[in-house]
């Protein structure tokens, strides 16, 4: 019997296949680390968002281990219904007075937490305005929110200017990265803030990959450039440098206590289990203390970009942990890739559409618990490659 619908997946499958965008799922059989084990072999990783390495950290761990037998595994229920525990409630206290906040709210993904801010914000009458290479969640937010969507081509705040000058509705929200996951580079917050300032606007910063990295605190890039204020509403993602899972979104007391009424991401899913706020306010303290992790990671973004640069590949203005090697084709992308892990070194292939066409790479990602010597493996590898 005839299936049309199927057929067409088939069809769709089969050309991604041969356009080299086909993607596969890796088996980790290990903790996330710098090394790893896939298939029974150790790798060394260049994948991870685990910025700081507190994903498998002593604390966090003890931390779990002791909450497990007074809260359980799941939470039961919503937040709203019976599900919030009183670790939710401290971690979000937590987490307000680290960032300097008057609230906060967890939730259980920063993809909830984008569609919690944005549509609960912005209604069919507002405006967004996006840069062009924000996080697909934030272009799915600001979708589904049904207000008028603007973009902004990437950090072109003249740009956003012209549009914000022309824009004549009401309620209007900017919303960016804080650092652009597959670029490195970093928004101008001052300068988004200032015309949030001046056109009226709320300003949305997802700081997935610089809370816990960027400042001398690691609060982040608000931290980072010295800013704040009732306008922005910050987020940060549980699962990167933090080491657990989940995200937070911190703003004035109005703010939260809105998204508690309206924003459907939060009422109407069950809480996150409580063991991993636990985790999370252990995260919070040795974010804290982490100086020489973030110290340690800048010397080893200087180290990579240095000997990259001496070997004659092309890099972005990042000087974050996620350093890109932009190299166009899916094809050269993948053979570069490939050739990485017959030596066993993990470095992704990214190809669109999570990028724009011809601009495949490898987004190499560092660690505070990399070496010296693991940087210099890399190096090598990609220099015997670039040689041939």
């Amino acid at each position: 019997m005839s299936f049309p619908a199927l057929e067409r997946l088939r069809a769709g499958l089969a050309q991604r296949r041969d356009n080299l965008a086909l993607r596969h799922r890796q088996v980790l059989e290990s903790a996330q680390g710098t090394h790893v084990n896939l298939a029974g072999q150790e790798w060394l990783s260049f994948c991870s968002n685990d910025y700081l390495g507190l994903a498998n950290h002593p604390a966090l761990i003890a931390a779990v281990c002791d909450a497990a037998p007074k809260m359980g595994v799941g939470a039961g229920a919503s937040h709203l219904v019976c599900g919030h525990h009183a670790a939710h409630q401290a971690f979000e206290l937590a987490f307000a007075e680290f960032v300097g906040a008057p609230a906060a709210l967890s939730f259980s993904t920063g993809y909830m937490a984008n569609l919690a801010v944005v549509t609960a914000l912005i209604e069919r009458t507002g405006v967004v305005f996006a840069d062009k290479l924000n996080h697909a969640s934030l272009n799915d937010a600001a979708v589904l929110s049904r207000a008028r969507v603007l973009r902004f081509a990437h950090r072109d705040l003249a740009g956003l200017e012209q549009q914000l000058s022309a824009c004549t509705r009401q309620d209007k929200l900017v919303v960016s990265d804080g650092v652009f996951s597959m670029d490195g580079d970093m928004a101008d917050v001052p300068r988004l803030l200032a015309l949030c300032e001046k056109y009226d606007a709320w300003l949305l910063i997802d700081d997935a990959h610089g809370f816990g990295v960027l400042g001398a605190s690691g609060r982040g890039i608000l931290e980072h450039y010295g800013v704040q204020s009732p306008r922005i509403i910050y987020l940060a993602t549980l699962g990167k440098a933090a080491g657990v899972a989940g995200a937070v979104v911190a703003g004035e007391i109005e703010v939260i206590e809105w998204l508690i009424q309206i924003a459907r991401t939060y009422i109407y899913t069950t809480a996150a289990p409580p063991i991993l706020s636990a985790a999370l306010s252990a995260s919070l303290r040795e974010i804290a203390r982490a100086a020489p992790q973030r110290a340690r990671l800048d010397e080893l973004i200087a180290q990579l970009r240095a000997g990259l640069q001496q070997q004659g590949w092309p890099l972005m203005d990042s000087h974050t942990p996620i350093q890109p090697v932009v190299l166009g084709s899916n094809e050269t992308t993948l053979a570069v890739s490939e050739r990485l892990a017959q030596q066993h070194i993990w470095v992704p292939a990214i190809r669109p559409p999570t990028v724009p066409e011809n601009t495949g790479r490898l987004r190499i990602t560092l660690s505070a618990q990399h070496t010296t010597q693991d940087v210099e493996r890399l190096l090598d590898a990609l220099g015997d490659f670039h040689g041939k």
